[in-house]
C-alpha cells in the first residue's frame, strides 16, 4: 500500500473551511459576503504590474467568521524574485569572503537612496467629484496607479530598485490619511532615517497639500547620542521647514546582553516615553494658537505625576480613550477637506514604513497600549482613529514601502520584510556582519576548527577568513540549532536569528549622516549632548559604552544561558515589548542603574 502524503493541520483546517462555506452556499463572490473585500483586493492588488512582474503577498493571516475587518486587505506586497537570482545570492554568501568596511562606507545620503531624475514618487490619488459612482472611481485610481507603475518601471532598469508596496489598497490608505490629517507625524528609525524619509512626500504634503510634517525620530535610544544629534542637524540641513523631535519609548532599557528578548526585563510602561512634550511643542508652534491643546499639555503632566506617586497606573480612574472604526465605503468617498482644524480639533496623521514604530508612538502618546505591537512589518490590518483628548485626534496608518534605490540587504536589515518569509537570508547576514563587529559581540568560533583538524589548532577564529554562511554555521552550533531529520546545523534558522536580533536592536547596525567620521569629535562635544542623553534615560555618554562592554561578556548572569535567552529568536510575531502591560509594578523591580526624573521628561528641572 502506497504510503500516504503528509496532510498539515493548517490544510486540514481550509479544508474545514472550504466544506463550511460549500455547505452555507457562500461563494465569497456576492457583494455582502465577508470574502468580497478580500477577493476585491486580490483583483485591485492584481492590476498593480502583473502583466510584467509576478508578486509575493506576504503575511497571510486567517479570516475568522466574526471578524469585522479582512486581515489580509493591507498585507505587503513586493515584487517576487525569481529562483535563480536567489540561488545566485546564496552560493555568493557560501564563497564571499567578509571585509570589515570603513566608517566612511556607512555615510549615506539621501539623494543617493532618493535621486530626483529617477521619478521615484509615489502613487497619487486621482481627481474625483461626488457625481462618480464608487466603481468608477475605483477603476480610475487603478488606472492610474498601473500608469504610475508603467512610468516607474520605464525610468529604471530591472533589478535596481528595492523592494516597495505594489499593494494598491494600502496606498489608498495613505491617500485618506493624508486628506484627513492637519499635521502629519512622518516617523523613521534613528539608525537609518534617510531610508525612510522620501522627498517627494514632503514636498507634497507641504506643497500641494500646504500642511506641516514632523519628522520623528524613533528608538533615539538604540543610538549614540552624538549620532543622533547629527542626523537631527542633517535632516535640518536638507529640509529647514521640517520640524524634527526626538523619541523613545523605552528609555533607560538597554539590553543588558546581546540576546537578551526584552530590555531589563521591565513590565511595559508607555508613560516612560520620552519625547511626548516635544511633539506637543512642535503641534503648538504649527497650530499657533488656532486650536486649543491645553487639555493634552494636562494629560502628559498628570501622565508623568501618577507615575512617579508610588508607581501609580495613570489609566487607572483615568479617561477611556475613544476609538474610531473606517468603512470601506466611508472611506472611499472621504472629500479632501481643505479646512484645517474643522471643529476646534487637531487630527494628527501617523505614517512611516513598516516597523518603524508607528504603533509604539501612538502608544506612548496616549499612555497605554491601544494599539497592538509587533516585530512583524505591516502588522497594523486597518485604519483607526484615537481620541487622545477632546481636541486631539491621532490616526494611524498601516506602513508603506516606497520605492527607492537602496540595497534590499539593509532593507531587509530595517525590517520592511519579514524574516520568517525570506527565501535567502544569507546575503542580509553577511551585510551585517561587514559592517558589525560581529566576534566579539556573538562570540563565535570559526566551524573549521570545530572539525578537529591538527594544524589549525593553533589559529583563532579572528585568524581565519569568514563568510556568511560560516557565520551561521557557528551561530547554529552555539545556540544549538538543528534540523530534524539529519541533526545538520540549521543555518536558515540560525541566519534569521541573526537577523532579528539586528531588527530588535541586539545587535545594532547604525547608518550615519555624509561627512561624521569628519566631524565625529565635533558631535561628541556639541551642546546639545546632554538633552539627548536625558531623553535616552542614560546618566553620561560612557553609559552607552559600559552596557556595550556587558554585552561582550555576554554571559555573566548566573542564570542558566538557556533559561535567560529562552524564546530570544523566536519565530513568534506578537506582541513582545508588551508583555505584563497593566500590571501594577513594584517598587522593587526597577533595573539597577535605572533612574528617570519624571520632572525631566516634562524639561522641568523641579517640581513646581
Amino acid at each position: 500500500m502506497p504510503r500516504k502524503k503528509p496532510f498539515s493541520n493548517k490544510q486540514k483546517k481550509k479544508q474545514l473551511q472550504v466544506k463550511r462555506e460549500r455547505k452555507r452556499g457562500d461563494t465569497g463572490s456576492g457583494p455582502s459576503s465577508r470574502n468580497a473585500s478580500v477577493e476585491r483586493g486580490e483583483r485591485q492588488s492584481d492590476t498593480s504590474d502583473s502583466e510584467t512582474t509576478d508578486i509575493r503577498r506576504l503575511n497571510q493571516q486567517p479570516i475568522s467568521r466574526e471578524g469585522r475587518y479582512d486581515p489580509n486587505r493591507f498585507r505587503l506586497h513586493f515584487e517576487k524574485e525569481s529562483k535563480e537570482e536567489v540561488e545566485k545570492r546564496k552560493k555568493l554568501a557560501m564563497e564571499k569572503v567578509l571585509q570589515p568596511v570603513s566608517d566612511k562606507e556607512l555615510e549615506t545620503n539621501i539623494h543617493d537612496i532618493f535621486p530626483s531624475d529617477k521619478g521615484l514618487g509615489f502613487p497619487r490619488r486621482p481627481s474625483w467629484n461626488y457625481e462618480m459612482t464608487r466603481e468608477n472611481l475605483m477603476r480610475k485610481e487603478e488606472k492610474s496607479y498601473r500608469e504610475y507603475l508603467d512610468d516607474l518601471h520605464s525610468r529604471n532598469p530591472p533589478g535596481s530598485l528595492s523592494h516597495f508596496e505594489h499593494n494598491l489598497e494600502t496606498w489608498r490608505q495613505l491617500w485618506r490619511v493624508l486628506e484627513m490629517s492637519d499635521v502629519i507625524l512622518l516617523i523613521v528609525d534613528i539608525r537609518h532615517p534617510v531610508l525612510q524619509f522620501p522627498p517627494a512626500l514632503y514636498h507634497y504634503i507641504t506643497g500641494e497639500l500646504q500642511k506641516q510634517v514632523v519628522l520623528v525620530l524613533n528608538k533615539a535610544d538604540l543610538c549614540p547620542p552624538p549620532l543622533v544629534i547629527a542626523w537631527k542637524h542633517y535632516m535640518t540641513s536638507q529640509f529647514p521647514n521640517l520640524h524634527i523631535v526626538c523619541f523613545t519609548s523605552h528609555p533607560g532599557q538597554p539590553y543588558s546582553t546581546v540576546l537578551q528578548k526584552k530590555r531589563m526585563k521591565r513590565k511595559a510602561d508607555w508613560n516612560y516615553a520620552g519625547g511626548p512634550i516635544d511633539i506637543l511643542k512642535a503641534c503648538q508652534e504649527i497650530t499657533a494658537g488656532r486650536v486649543d491643546l491645553s487639555s493634552w499639555e494636562k494629560k502628559i503632566q498628570r501622565d508623568a505625576v501618577a507615575e512617579r506617586l508610588d508607581g501609580e497606573r495613570p489609566d487607572e480612574g483615568a479617561e477611556s480613550v475613544l476609538v474610531e472604526h473606517h468603512s470601506d465605503r466611508a472611506m472611499d468617498m472621504s472629500s479632501l477637506s481643505q479646512e484645517l482644524y474643522k471643529d476646534g480639533v487637531l487630527t494628527i496623521g501617523c505614517i512611516g514604513f513598516p516597523n518603524v514604530g508607528k504603533s509604539s508612538v501612538i502608544n506612548s502618546l496616549v499612555g497605554r497600549k491601544v494599539v497592538s505591537v509587533s516585530r512583524t512589518p505591516g502588522h497594523t490590518k486597518y485604519f483607526q482613529t484615537y481620541y487622545l483628548t477632546q481636541t486631539v485626534k491621532l490616526c494611524d496608518c498601516p506602513g508603506l514601502v516606497f520605492p527607492s534605490l537602496v540595497d534590499k540587504q539593509i532593507q531587509i536589515l530595517a525590517g520592511i520584510y519579514p524574516v520568517s518569509q525570506l527565501q535567502e537570508p544569507y546575503s542580509s547576514v553577511g551585510y551585517l556582519c561587514e559592517r558589525t563587529p560581529f566576534l566579539s559581540v556573538l562570540k563565535l568560533k570559526h566551524p573549521r576548527l570545530m572539525e578537529n583538524k591538527p594544524h589549525l589548532r593553533n589559529e583563532g577564529s579572528e585568524e581565519l577568513s569568514w563568510t556568511a554562511w560560516d557565520v551561521c554555521e557557528a551561530w547554529a552550533e552555539r545556540r544549538g540549532y538543528k534540523t530534524a531529520k539529519a541533526a545538520r546545523h540549521d543555518v536558515y534558522r540560525a541566519a534569521s536569528s541573526l537577523l532579528r536580533l539586528a531588527i530588535d536592536g541586539r545587535l545594532c547596525l547604525c547608518l550615519t549622516p555624509p561627512g561624521y567620521s569628519c566631524l565625529r569629535e565635533h558631535w561628541e562635544n556639541h551642546p546639545d549632548l546632554p538633552e539627548i542623553i536625558a531623553l535616552q534615560g542614560r546618566t553620561s555618554l560612557e553609559e552607552g559604552a559600559g552596557e556595550r562592554d556587558d554585552d561582550d561578556d555576554g554571559e555573566s548572569s548566573t542564570e542558566p544561558e538557556e533559561e535567560r535567552d529562552r524564546d530570544a529568536d523566536d519565530d513568534e510575531d506578537g506582541d513582545d515589548e508588551d508583555e505584563g502591560f497593566g500590571h501594577p509594578r513594584g517598587k522593587d523591580n526597577k533595573p539597577t542603574g535605572f533612574t528617570v526624573n519624571m520632572y525631566n521628561v516634562l524639561r522641568e528641572n523641579e517640581c513646581v
